[in-house]
């Protein structure tokens, strides 16, 4: 299947190098598929004595599982990996504190708070011992479909064209493939920004993930090393903008009570930056050759952190279907396997999007009845354990 006396011909060629791009390119490559990756910026590398990446992610136990079977998860833990156990979550104005904890469920961890850019470099640092043929400082233009010779030609910003019979974009929510295959989204543009930020905390954070739920959208605190935690504010853009504006000591005072001060007095420790906030997912996954993955399939809004493990829920998922594919001697990737991959991912994706939104809308909403539901809602859960296993399984994937 491999011909990697070629440069210029390969078996799947992937779009875009960034955390899930990378996860799949070294994911088919240990199968024994010919892969390069494209991608026009090399990352920027993790070092310890920097300050901390502002963005961080909560891996789930799911994804964990991946970045093992990939051999990366044992130097990004060794590195800077900080587990939780405990997750408390309570409305401003309504309904009792919910908290969820590992061990009602069996588990020894809920997840674990690792910094984007150290996720990034390990997986580079694989991917340069691996197989995989990187091509950085280019983009990709086009796709040129031979459909009668099975072929596909990928276009290449500095002139060259790489024969595959697979390409995967995980280009980012803004996907020039996507696009150029004129493959539609749907989705909304919440009129809100996520700030982020690190503040150390007075009290401890106990290894616990903490949101709270305000009518301008959640706060969540999420737990680091050395006694800092990883903030992420949800705001209208224009408070926003004022927030990231403001004096560290207006700026730790206003937070302080947003949170209701459950950690303590607060000290600025990064600077603060602002993103926009989008809910969207691709109308389909795969069109002929062309595969979406991560960003450039779906994007969720922030309150469940569970952006990057639906990338990587991708990414395993593709796995599981070459792996198939190659243990029933057959194509990769092969029509059937194409079509459960887009079925499976696209029902999950639009589900989660569409949960995450519809919370989105209740918490913001200013009427009595969706603030009634929220009550009855965090009550239920409070007292529910069979409930709070359920959430509990559900977010570890």
């Amino acid at each position: 299947m491999s011909r990697r006396g070629r440069a210029d011909i390969s078996d799947v060629v992937v779009v875009g190098g960034g955390i899930v791009g990378a996860a799949a390119a070294l994911g088919m490559a240990k199968q024994g598929m010919s892969v390069q990756l494209v991608e026009p910026r090399r990352p920027e590398p993790w070092d310890a004595e920097r300050a901390p990446d502002l963005r961080v992610y909560a891996i789930s136990p799911a994804s964990q599982a991946l970045l093992e079977r990939l051999d990366v998860w044992s130097p990004i833990q060794s590195r800077r990996a900080q587990a939780y156990r405990h997750m408390e979550v309570w409305d401003a104005v309504a309904g009792r504190p919910v908290r969820l904890s590992a061990h009602e469920s069996g588990r020894d961890v809920l997840g674990h708070i690792v910094e984007s850019r150290l996720l990034l470099d390990v997986l580079w640092s694989a991917l340069q011992a691996s197989s995989v043929r990187l091509r950085v400082g280019i983009s990709a233009e086009g796709i040129d479909t031979d459909n009668a010779a099975r072929q596909t030609r990928l276009l290449l910003s500095d002139g060259t064209t790489l024969s595959t019979q697979l390409v995967v974009s995980a280009e980012g929510a803004n996907s020039p493939l996507r696009r150029a295959q004129g493959i539609g989204t749907q989705g909304r543009d919440y009129a809100q920004q996520g700030v982020v930020c690190f503040v150390q905390t007075e009290l401890a954070h106990a290894e616990t993930a903490w949101q709270r739920f305000l009518s301008t959208g959640p706060l969540a605190f999420l737990p680091f090393g050395d006694g800092q935690c990883s903030i992420v504010w949800t705001l209208p853009a224009p408070e926003a903008t004022r927030v990231c504006a403001m004096p560290a000591e207006a700026f730790e005072t206003a937070l302080e009570r947003a949170f209701d001060a459950r950690l303590g007095r607060l000290r600025l420790c990064s600077e603060r930056v602002g993103f926009a906030l989008r809910m969207q997912v691709a109308e389909q996954m795969v069109d002929g050759p062309l595969v979406l993955m991560g960003d450039a399939a779906h994007a969720v809004h922030p309150l469940a952190g569970q952006g990057v493990n639906l990338g990587l829920a991708d990414v395993a998922e593709w796995l599981e279907c070459v792996r198939h594919a190659l243990s029933q001697q057959l194509a990769v990737p092969s029509p059937r396997g194409l079509a459960r991959y887009a079925r499976r991912r696209r029902s999950e994706s639009w589900w989660a999007a569409h949960t995450y939104d519809a919370i989105e809308r209740v918490y913001t909403a200013p009427q009595i009845l969706p603030s009634l539901l929220r009550g009855q809602a965090f009550s239920l859960l409070a007292t529910s354990a069979r409930l709070r296993r359920w959430v509990v399984e559900h977010a570890s994937g």
